[in-house]
């Protein structure tokens, strides 16, 4: 009894109190709580930015234009992109829409894996590159259905002698 009545009430300094002030010593006085800390961990996730981010950012942002203008050089000639010399401009239509598949296949991964789709990115430009990358898709299904309704085919990838001979 006159032991429980010790630890009970013991006094600031006795050894019991002394070895925990020594443990509090040791280890940080603030905590943040998680909430706090999680959203430190988003906040500097999304200021860092990867390169594939950035590469993706960059590449969707130059891709959606030169898609929307294939597209409608398809739906108004019948055919695609003119080469351009060099064939440059062949080329970067080519990239464009292999870029836009690979931005809409890391979504899908993503989705599939975290439950939710690529992250905003810096300036929400990311996430804005994943919506256009959508639309594309959706504007190039209809499209090429459009044509495929209309002439029976979808012009190929390589020039044709049919629409630049």
């Amino acid at each position: 009894m006159e032991a429980t009545k010790m630890l009970l009430f013991s006094t600031p300094f006795s050894t019991a109190n002394t070895l925990n002030r020594a443990h509090i010593r040791k280890t940080p006085r603030w905590h943040a709580p998680l909430k706090v800390q999680s959203m430190a961990k988003e906040s500097s996730d999304e200021s860092g930015g990867g390169i594939i981010e950035k590469v993706a950012i960059a590449g969707g942002l130059v891709s959606t234009p030169v898609i929307g203008w294939s597209l409608y050089t398809l739906k108004t000639t019948g055919c695609g992109l003119p080469p351009g010399p060099g064939g440059s401009i062949g080329a970067l239509e080519g990239v464009s829409y292999l870029a836009v598949v690979g931005i809409l296949a890391w979504s899908v991964y993503t989705k599939a894996k975290t439950g939710s789709g690529l992250p905003n990115g810096p300036f929400g430009l990311l996430g804005a590159v994943e919506g256009l990358s959508y639309l594309s898709a959706l504007a190039i299904l209809v499209v090429f259905g459009l044509q495929y309704l209309e002439q029976g085919s979808i012009p190929g990838p390589l020039p044709s002698d049919q629409c630049f001979g």
